[in-house]
């Protein structure tokens, strides 16, 4: 027997294999099975084709009944609205890792890693509400490639079930993020918690638009060498970094394992804003020096976004991270709590606290334009820039290095042969000329070792960088949408209209804070940079003003 499904928003379709349906109007479903969060159906004019699940209502023609065990009839009528349909989809993947659903559900999306928590601080938390293909957050960085390669894995599965239906060759749910972010569910007063006075999040309005309330209270954090630690008698080995914050002055000692879990964290609760990816993983050479070098270079990145981060810095779960010592018992109440944070998904909005005079939609929407072309070219000339740096890194460690060399080589064979002369006022001269070789020799090593000074700096800041690009799309899909659903629903516009400037309050906010970093943090690094270039070719030129004044003493 064929569904029936009632519209319960306008939806204007702006692809090929979408249909327009209006509010109220009656719609024949194809099958109740859904694809990636669309339903497949006929309009009343009828045209077929794709329409978004949770624009709709089932009504079945007939009620399943069944009966308790006191004989009581329990009747079941499976109606599909916003708050139940955002995590039907079998397979769908939500790229920042985040869940959604109107009671802001909490599910547990640590990363699958090097190091898994089994040792003396893990306990076993149950995981509730994990929609497949949500297990794991996104890839760290270094980020190897934009968004599109980011949901790879998701894609592959929308595929395979795209084949069932003549009318589906790409993913066309455009509302999927803002779905399972929980910003629909918000967005259409779905979101109930309790939020105390420390959990409130402020907006206020800056010179330059929205902006995170500051912390009255900033601090930093620093991380020491790691070191090597054993556990089992020494059948188990791993690295353990010191990290010491300056508001407790505590150290306490966290894996990778554990940066790994808050990151999980950190993206679960906080759909709207760029959570720094971590460095990357790595199966083997763990414990190699190089490897251990750089990840503790990427931890302190991530470490100093984060303690600036107005919002961020100052979450429970973070600080927690920071201060909790060696007692299990504090680490695993702490632990538990953060896994069943009401204040996620839909319920993360209730905490924002906005500006009195709400914004100008028309004025929100061209912002976010023009962040998002801002974004796109600086990915694009990230990679660029990172590639064109590597290369030059390259070419001064084994191309300079080798050339100069060959140079200075040259120099001394001359001095050789001049010794041959056996003349006492010549000794002078080939002194002089091996000291020149010698020279460009060490200027070959100079140029090799100078890359891990002023390059490799800007292609690490690159890698951050290109992660908060690669959140991006996701946090201003979220803004999107509510604009979408907005413009979509016209006579619920005064209603829709309050939540969606919280939403869009939160991302201009966020991107404010972005622009604020990314200013301060290329500025640093060039600064950084320039200063070791003068200083290298200061280093270059006192080396041969040496090697010049050698020949002063020549008769």
């Amino acid at each position: 027997m064929a569904l029936t499904a009632r519209v319960l928003y306008d939806f204007r379709s702006e692809n090929p294999g979408e249909i327009s349906i209006a509010e109220n109007e009656l719609v024949t479903l194809f099958s109740e099975e859904e694809l990636d969060g669309w339903l497949e159906g006929e309009n009343s004019r009828g045209e077929a084709g794709l329409f978004p699940a949770s624009y709709v209502e089932i009504i079945k023609d007939h009620i399943t009944s069944s009966t308790n065990n006191n004989g009581f009839s329990l009747a079941k009528n499976k109606a599909h609205t916003p708050s139940n349909t955002s995590f039907t989809s079998s397979g769908s993947h939500s790229p920042r890792g985040v869940g959604a659903g109107s009671g802001g559900g909490s599910f547990h999306t640590s990363q699958g890693s090097d190091d898994d928590w089994d040792d003396e601080w893990d306990d076993s938390s149950p995981v509730t509400n994990v929609p497949q293909g949500l297990s794991n957050v996104p890839p760290l960085y270094p980020v190897t490639s934009s968004l599109p390669a980011r949901r790879e894995s998701g894609q592959q599965h929308h595929q395979q079930q795209a084949k069932s239906s003549a009318t589906v060759g790409r993913n066309l749910n455009r509302f999927s993020t803002f779905v399972k972010s929980g910003g629909e569910a918000f967005l259409l007063g779905e979101a109930s918690a309790f939020v105390k006075d420390g959990d409130r999040i402020c907006v206020v309005m800056g010179k330059h638009g929205p902006e995170w309330q500051q912390d009255p209270y900033p601090f930093t954090c620093t991380i020491d060498d790691p070191t090597k630690q054993t556990k089992f008698k020494g059948m188990k080995s791993y690295m353990s970094y010191g990290l010491t914050p300056t508001h407790t002055n505590v150290q306490v000692n966290r894996r990778y394992k554990h940066f790994d879990w808050l990151y999980a964290r950190l993206v679960e609760r906080f759909p709207v804003i760029s959570v720094p990816h971590l460095p990357e993983k790595q199966a083997t050479g763990r414990f190699e020096e190089d490897f251990i070098s750089k990840r503790r270079k990427g931890l302190i990145w991530w470490m100093n976004h984060m303690t600036t981060h107005p919002v961020l810095a100052r979450c429970d779960v973070f600080q927690h991270f920071l201060t909790c010592g060696v007692d299990e018992k504090a680490w695993k109440q702490g632990k538990r709590k953060a896994e069943r944070d009401e204040l996620v998904g839909a319920n993360f909005f209730l905490t924002i606290s906005t500006p009195a005079v709400p914004l100008d939609l028309q004025e929100v929407e061209s912002k976010i334009e023009g962040f998002k072309t801002f974004t796109k070219r600086m990915d694009e000339y990230s990679v660029v820039v990172n590639t064109t740096i590597n290369e030059f890194a390259r070419k001064q460690v084994t191309g300079f290095k080798k050339e100069y060399q060959k140079v200075g080589q040259a120099f001394k064979l001359l001095a050789q042969a001049f010794e041959l002369d056996q003349q006492t006022y010549s000794v002078g001269l080939n002194k002089a000329i091996t000291n020149s070789g010698e020279a460009y020799e060490a200027i070959g090593e100079y140029f090799a070792e100078q890359p891990r000074q002023d390059l490799d700096p800007i292609s690490d800041l690159l890698d951050l960088y290109r992660g908060h690009l690669a959140n991006f799309p996701d946090i201003v899909h979220v803004q999107k949408g509510a604009l979408t659903k907005v413009k979509d629903c016209p006579k619920k516009e005064g209603e829709l209209h309050d939540r969606c400037n919280i939403i869009s309050c939160a991302t201009l906010a966020e991107i404010q804070h972005f622009h604020r970093t990314r200013v301060r943090d290329f500025r640093s690094q060039m600064q950084h940079h320039l200063r070791h270039q003068i200083s290298f070719f200061q280093k270059i030129t006192a080396k041969l003003e040496d090697a010049l004044q050698r020949y002063d003493d020549v008769q």
